[in-house]
């Protein structure tokens, strides 16, 4: 190889490790990460920060617009703005002919829909007492549900339609107080119960309905009488003044129910599906008493003098 050849391949060999050196450097460039792009992070910093000042002031005008006795709960998120929250309305009474179906929270059954179905001066804390203590002496008596019968279930799934006083007799003697309290699930279920000096002496009750073929818009109860009539030992001799009741149930077009017994009419009671009447008699009876309804324009739609399943007279 002359000189003139060396002096090309040197100079083709420099300008090549020349370009290779430009190349690995374009190279090294172009995996290097980006700069953090801080401009950017400091513009999203500044709008989330606005964003919070705008929900932090819509929260004060919302709490500034409650009316007194509101009270806020502290968000999850840490810096995050407080929920307000205003006390719950009262519910408005019910007016639905429709059983209440009672909360699952209340401490006790559900109260009758009169202040009148409460007799002699018994109060609806006194019978709510009364109802827990027959509950609790039925479960005692039967060894609570088996296979042949369901529990009667917890006083707050009832509704009280009756408290009174109740008359002792030479079949059951003492007296005490009458509860008489139905719930309507899972079935309907109807109970009459005696406390006497505090403790629960006798219970009665109906799981079902009463109803029958062709009966008609107003049923008494069957096992009602007990209410209303003295033990046959004693017939003819029973204690008076003597407190009587009369129950039973009705369909939606009955209005108007009366009872008559002893000579006295007395207007009973509807309390979502049910009838409820009371009185005092001062005289020995031997005809059970006579009950009416009415429909709303006044039409009478049952009379149990006209009912053939009705015991018109008394044992």
């Amino acid at each position: 190889m002359n000189e003139e050849q060396k002096q090309q391949g040197t100079g083709t060999g420099g300008d090549f490790e020349e370009q290779l050196r430009e190349l690995l450097t374009e190279d090294a460039y172009t995996v290097r990460p980006a700069p953090v792009p801080y401009p950017a992070i400091r513009r999203r910093g500044a709008i989330e920060r606005r964003r919070r000042a705008a929900a932090a002031g819509a929260a004060l005008v919302t709490l500034a617009a409650l009316p007194a006795g509101a009270y806020a709960l502290a968000d999850g998120d840490a810096g995050g703005p407080a929920v307000a929250s205003a006390p719950k309305a009262s519910a408005p009474p019910r007016t639905s002919t429709t059983s209440p179906t009672p909360s699952a929270a209340s401490a006790g059954p559900a109260r009758p829909a009169t202040e009148d179905q409460l007799l002699d001066g018994i109060t609806f804390e006194e019978a709510t007492d009364g109802l827990k203590k027959c509950l609790a002496y039925d479960r005692a008596r039967t060894g609570g549900p088996s296979g042949f019968r369901a529990d009667l279930g917890a006083a707050e799934e009832y509704r009280i339609i009756l408290a009174m006083n109740s008359t002792g007799d030479s079949n059951a003697p003492g007296d005490g107080m009458y509860v008489v309290a139905v719930k309507e699930q899972p079935k309907q279920t109807r109970l009459i119960c005696n406390v006497k000096n505090g403790e629960a002496s006798g219970l009665n009750t109906s799981v079902g309905s009463d109803d029958v073929p062709g009966a008609g818009p107003v049923m008494a109860d069957s096992n009602g009488g007990k209410l209303y009539q003295q033990s046959v030992i004693d017939r003819g001799n029973w204690k008076l003044p003597f407190r009587w009741g009369a129950i039973g149930t009705v369909e939606p077009s009955v209005a108007r129910v009366t009872v008559s017994y002893g000579g006295a009419t007395s207007r009973a009671a509807l309390d979502h599906g049910w009838f409820v009447a009371s009185g005092v008699l001062n005289q020995q009876v031997t005809a059970a008493p006579r009950i009416k309804g009415y429909d709303a324009d006044g039409k009478l739609v049952y009379d149990s003098d006209e009912d053939r399943s009705y015991e018109k007279q008394l044992p």
